[in-house]
C-alpha cells in the first residue's frame, strides 16, 4: 500500500524526543522499519523556525534546528514545510491571587492548518492509499474526518505521547505508538554530507555510551 506521512515536527519532539538521546531522528528510516510492507511515498514535516526569547537559558537552540532541518533534506523523499512563531503581549489570570498581569507569548503558528492542508489536498489528488499523521493535535480531526469519511481513505495516527487524544481516536482508523527501541535504531549517522560538505550531530544530542545501551 502506498502511504503518505505527515509529521508535526514540535508534538513529536515534545512528545517523545525532548531530553532524551534520540532528537538525532532520521525519520524515514523511523518510517520504513514502522510500515515495512508499505510503499512510502512522501514524508511531510510540519516545523517552524525557532527564535531566541529574551533570557533565553539555551541561546543555541534555533542553530541545532536548523543543523537537524539540513540533516532532514538529505532525504530524498522529505519535504519541510514551515509555519512561523508569533511574540505578543497577552493580559493572563495570576494563579495564586487575583488580578492579571501582562506575559509575552510565543506561539506556534501555521502548523496544524498546513498538516490539514496538505492531507485533504493530497487525498483528493489521490497522491497515497493511506495517510499516516505523527501528531496527538486533536485540531486536526475535522481533516482527518474528512479523509476518511467522505474520501474512504484510511488514516493512521502515530501518537508521540503516552494518553490518545479521544478526538482522534473516534475519526482515524487506528492509533500507534512509539516505542523508544524504535527510536533508538531510526538515527542518523553521526556525520552526514550534503552539497555543502561534511556537517555533524549538534554536541549536545550526540549519545553518551551509558545512553546506548539502555
Amino acid at each position: 500500500m502506498k502511504i503518505n506521512i505527515y509529521i508535526d515536527g514540535f508534538n513529536l519532539y515534545y512528545g517523545c524526543l525532548k531530553n532524551t538521546p534520540y532528537r538525532w531522528l532520521d525519520l524515514n528510516k523511523m518510517c520504513q522499519l514502522r510500515f515495512p510492507n508499505d510503499e512510502i511515498g512522501r514524508i511531510k514535516y510540519f516545523t517552524a523556525p525557532i527564535k531566541i526569547r529574551m533570557n533565553d537559558s539555551d541561546p543555541d537552540r534555533p542553530n541545532r534546528q536548523q543543523i537537524y532541518l539540513r540533516a532532514l533534506k538529505t532525504v530524498p523523499n522529505l519535504e519541510i514545510i514551515e509555519g512561523i512563531f508569533l511574540r505578543h503581549k497577552v493580559s493572563m489570570k495570576l494563579a495564586n491571587k487575583d488580578g492579571y498581569a501582562l506575559v509575552i507569548k510565543h506561539e506556534e503558528k501555521g502548523t496544524d492548518v498546513n498538516i490539514a492542508t496538505h492531507l485533504v489536498h493530497d487525498a483528493h489528488n489521490k497522491c497515497f492509499e493511506k495517510a499516516v499523521v505523527i501528531s496527538n493535535d486533536s485540531d486536526l480531526v475535522t481533516p482527518i474526518s474528512i479523509v476518511t469519511n467522505e474520501m474512504k481513505l484510511p488514516v493512521t495516527i502515530i501518537n508521540p505521547f503516552e494518553r490518545n487524544s479521544i478526538q482522534l481516536q473516534k475519526v482515524a482508523t487506528d492509533v500507534k505508538h512509539i516505542r523508544k527501541g524504535l527510536l533508538r535504531v531510526s538515527q542518523f549517522s553521526e556525520k552526514l554530507t550534503d552539497e555543502i560538505g561534511e556537517f555533524s550531530i549538534p554536541e549536545k544530542w550526540k549519545v553518551t555510551k551509558t545512553e546506548k545501551v539502555q
